[in-house]
């Protein structure tokens, strides 16, 4: 059933007075663990009995504990809120409401996107899941409606480059994708092959609990090189090191002597593995030049 304008503001209204609500919660614990932690490091410094410390040291834990799940419960809501939103948008374009957006918005866009993409901080002993910063898709995954994908498109003289796009269909009997053209310049539907079609990550790996889930310094990647829509070759030449950080990465360019280009940051979401393509052969998605991305 649709989801009526009317609907999804009541929805996403219901759920930012949940967020706040969480909020206020989430203080109060901080304030009311902060009264054990105080305890346990005069504690610690009074050479207590290690059952005296240990009552303590539980305290704080179980406080660690309630503190994460509210966290994760706030976080959850904000998700549920992005996810209505974009319901809306893809009823809206399958309306036949196309709203122009301007190139610098877009980029903008793309990059608000990036910078809020849920991060996956694992709990010990989990395990990354798929899509998760570096973790590929698995082999039977299908791309959502409105989600964003690598595309491989055809361009002049049938050159083929890897674009940023978005899914309007799976045509399940065909086992294609209906893709579209972010760029609103282009806004070119595509129906490609599933290998044409790579999808990108649904959640940002953190560096300090899975620093596994990202890619390793060298590996050959593709990435959306700043400012447009298509991914070319590169190398990762630093990882992040925190969650709010980008990698840095080296773009082939053969007008520098070693051919790789100074390293730019991309972020995790737009930083994928690495498929050369029919015409580029060994140097990989699209391109090296990108003054005509």
């Amino acid at each position: 059933m649709p989801l009526t304008a009317e609907n999804a503001a009541q929805q996403i209204q219901d759920r930012l007075k949940d967020v706040q609500r969480l909020i206020h919660q989430i203080d109060e614990e901080r304030r009311r663990s902060e009264g054990n932690i105080n305890s346990l490091t005069r504690a610690q410094q009074s050479n207590l009995p290690p059952s005296k410390l240990k009552s303590l040291y539980k305290s704080c834990l179980q406080d660690a504990v309630v503190e994460e799940a509210t966290i994760r419960n706030a976080l959850e809501k904000i998700q549920e809120i992005r996810n209505i939103r974009n319901e809306r948008r893809i009823q809206a374009r399958n309306a036949g409401n196309k709203e122009a957006i301007r190139r610098g918005a877009l980029m903008k866009m793309v990059q608000i996107s990036a910078q809020t993409l849920p991060l996956f901080v694992s709990k010990p002993g989990e395990k990354v899941p798929p899509l998760c910063g570096a973790i590929p898709a698995e082999s039977n995954y299908i791309a959502r409606v409105g989600d964003n994908v690598a595309a491989l498109v055809k361009g002049v003289e049938d050159e083929e480059n890897w674009i940023l796009a978005e899914v309007v269909q799976f045509l399940q009997r065909q086992n294609k994708y209906d893709v579209i053209d972010i760029d609103e310049e282009q806004k070119d539907r595509h129906v490609l092959s599933k290998r044409k079609v790579i999808p990108l990550p649904l959640m940002r790996a953190n560096p300090e609990t899975d620093g596994h889930a990202l890619f390793p310094k060298d590996t050959i990647v593709m990435a959306l090189y700043p400012q447009t829509t298509c991914f070319y070759k590169a190398i990762i030449h630093k990882l992040p090191q925190s969650a709010t950080e980008d990698y840095e990465v080296l773009f082939e360019d053969s007008s520098y002597t070693n051919g790789y280009a100074e390293p730019l940051p991309v972020a995790q979401r737009y930083v994928i593995a690495y498929k050369p393509t029919k015409k580029s052969g060994s140097s990989g998605g699209g391109s090296s030049s990108v003054s005509s991305a």
